[in-house]
């Protein structure tokens, strides 16, 4: 099996290429990423061909996907605050670039395009928890360029005859998601802080809610979907119908440290949603056999992560 991973290099794709070195040691892995928001540091380790380049340069998308069987595309320009400051960059990435990677695949005879979708599609759907058939109503740049994202492949499976899949990711998080910038995902954000003894900083009130999914559960869904062949002419939710709010995931991770963090509440955030959980339902009928991980134990992998990264840090300074 020949895979090429588009945004390799960034957290969920270092993630992936690690996970099927492990699960599937014979299979060739590809990556292309052009380390705008990936880091050449996280292919560390890993077994597999690196190209450097962006998803809207044609010739080395088209050299990349040669020969291959399947393509996750997992390359964006992720966040919806900046998408809020900066809209076309975020749509040429995410729409434009989708499109892209659907052509080369097409002209390559590549039948599988595996994409991250994501839940910020439902936007103002105020349902919980969400199944892929509700309606979608996207509240921010970014989300738009989502729909777009998860509706070219089914699009071309109706078009094309293709077997395409189009995950929407509801807030995944752990190991390797970097904390140090103005656009991190709240995980990696609050846990950097309190590891710092610097405050929290909580947009709105904190009783926002998430369906935190842990990065070794999207691992081993992406690569049994690879494994086998799995397609779908709908969006599958890649979430398991948990509900926690910001005030809960603090909470958890107090438990953990093991004492108390401070706190700082700032204004809600243009785009952000209220509350976003699946119900869970296609993904476990598509992929029973796998486990999600728990909240807890996610984070409790996460927090070693970073400790252990705090202290590589101060032992090379």
């Amino acid at each position: 099996m020949k895979v090429l991973i588009t945004g390799g290099a960034g957290f969920i794709g270092s993630n992936l290429t690690r996970y099927i070195n492990n699960t599937f040691p014979d299979w060739e892995v590809r990556i292309l990423d052009d380390l705008s928001t990936g880091y050449r540091e996280n292919l560390t380790g890993l077994n597999a061909q690196f190209f450097e380049g962006s998803i809207l340069d044609l010739d080395i998308l088209a050299e990349a996907a040669a020969s291959v069987d399947s393509i996750v595309h997992l390359a964006a320009i992720p966040s919806v605050p900046r998408s809020v400051a900066a809209p076309r960059p975020t749509h040429d990435a995410n729409s434009t670039g989708t499109l892209n990677v659907l052509e080369s695949a097409r002209a390559s005879g590549i039948n599988q395009v595996i994409v991250a979708s994501s839940s910020s599609v439902y936007g103002s759907n105020p349902a919980l928890p969400k199944s892929e058939f509700d309606w979608t109503r996207p509240m921010s740049p970014y989300a738009v360029s989502k729909q777009a994202t998860e509706g070219y492949p089914l699009a071309y499976n109706f078009s094309y005859g293709m077997q395409n899949l189009a995950f929407r990711f509801f807030n995944v998080y752990g190991p390797g998601q970097a904390a140090g910038h103005a656009y991190a995902a709240v995980i990696p954000q609050f846990l950097d802080a309190a590891l710092s003894d610097a405050p929290l900083l909580v947009h709105g009130d904190g009783l926002q809610s998430r369906d935190f999914t842990f990065v070794g559960t999207v691992c081993a869904v992406i690569t049994t979907a690879i494994a086998e062949g799995t397609h779908s002419n709908d969006p599958v939710n890649l979430a398991f119908n948990t509900n926690t709010t910001l005030l809960q995931l603090i909470s958890e991770m107090e438990t953990l440290l093991g004492h108390a963090v401070t706190k700082t509440h700032q204004e809600t955030r243009v785009g952000d949603v209220r509350a976003s959980q699946s119900d869970g339902v296609r993904v476990r009928q598509l992929f029973p056999a796998v486990e999600p991980v728990s909240l807890t134990s996610g984070l409790e992998q996460t927090l070693t992560w970073f400790k252990d990264t705090q202290t590589e840090a101060a032992e090379s300074a």
